[in-house]
């Protein structure tokens, strides 16, 4: 049975992840450092749909759930207790999800990005260097596009315009990774993620804000007077693509390094979105209208026939059907929380 490493599995897309595997047989750990950027109880929750007794977590303790999988709460800018990690596992491949997330907050606390997306990805690269794992996939963003104003962005496309210190970090990971399977042969996928959404989201992110907000009869904020268009892509189909990359190259030989974008491929308006998002809730958002944010940029588009023609990657689910599922999942989540 191979081994893999999920980092940040008690995350949005780490926890989908483990399942996958799961699901797929393979001997999944999991770790994450269980930070306070958002709520520490929705990842807990995260773990404990897992199957995981999360009464039993305690810092650098491992446990077990029934499938098999453990999971272990470790910081990645801990090289030694990662370190040790990989030394008594031994795995044979790693899906690196771990990173200090959001745009807007790399403003406000620039260091935590630099300690967790670019020390914690050293830290990771020297691990898998080290003990000789043999593929490592990690969490790219489209946001390194920055000011590319060709659409839809495509791999090819120059990167060197980021309008953020997140989206630079990111940018910062796929050097350091193409510099680690120059020197020392690792194999090194990176994935462009564009706009993920689904159910056991972000609370910072756009559609858990907006329901929350509309759920309480509260105007939200539409940046830029509304023209905005993002490339929305369904978790499901995320994590299928990232499946998809492990499963390829486990059979097939790949260049050292690729990057790859994930995304649905058809970007939505802002506006058509909220649309959608009023119909599931049956709700009329109040809104306030605003200009550009610092660090946005104006539409978000991926290119994926690189993907589909090396991989079986497929988009299947539709921004109606999406909207709808996460509405389900947040309405019977909160009341769940509100009668436990």
């Amino acid at each position: 049975m191979k081994k893999v490493l999920v980092t940040g599995s008690a995350g949005f897309i780490g926890m989908r992840m483990a399942l996958k595997l799961e699901e797929k047989n393979y001997q999944v750990v999991g770790i994450d450092n269980l930070n306070t950027y958002y709520s520490v109880q929705l990842k807990l929750n995260r773990l404990k749909n897992q199957g995981f007794d999360i009464s039993g977590i305690q810092y650098k303790k491992e446990i077990f759930n029934a499938s098999g999988s453990s999971f272990i709460q470790i910081d990645i800018t801990d090289f030694p207790s990662i370190d040790q990690l990989f030394q008594k596992e031994q795995f044979d491949y790693i899906i690196h999800l771990a990173a200090q997330a959001g745009v807007r907050y790399s403003i406000e606390n620039p260091h935590a990005y630099v300690d967790s997306n670019v020390r914690g990805f050293l830290n990771i690269l020297e691990a898998c260097a080290k003990h000789k794992v043999k593929h490592l996939i990690y969490a790219s963003s489209s946001s390194v596009y920055g000011t590319n104003t060709k659409i839809p962005f495509n791999e090819e496309d120059k990167t060197d315009s980021q309008v953020s210190l997140y989206a630079a970090t990111k940018k910062a990971n796929e050097s350091m990774a193409h510099s680690y399977s120059s020197i020392y042969g690792l194999k090194t996928t990176g994935l462009r993620f564009f706009t993920v959404y689904g159910p056991w989201g972000r609370p910072d992110m756009a559609l858990f804000k907006f329901t929350k907000k509309m759920l309480n009869n509260e105007a939200i904020d539409i940046y830029n007077n509304g023209q905005l268009s993002r490339d929305f892509t369904y978790i499901d189909d995320v994590v299928g693509g990232v499946f998809q990359v492990l499963t390829h190259y486990e059979k097939n030989n790949q260049p050292l390094n690729q990057l790859f974008n994930i995304g649905n491929g058809q970007p939505v308006s802002l506006l058509d979105f909220i649309t959608c998002l009023e119909k599931e809730l049956n709700i009329k958002a109040k809104t306030n209208m605003m200009g550009m944010q610092p660090g946005d940029v104006p539409i978000t588009f991926a290119d994926t026939n690189k993907i589909k023609s090396q991989t079986n990657y497929l988009v299947k689910t539709k921004i109606e059907t999406g909207v709808r599922r996460f509405v389900n999942w947040y309405k019977d989540y909160y009341s769940f929380l509100n009668h436990d």
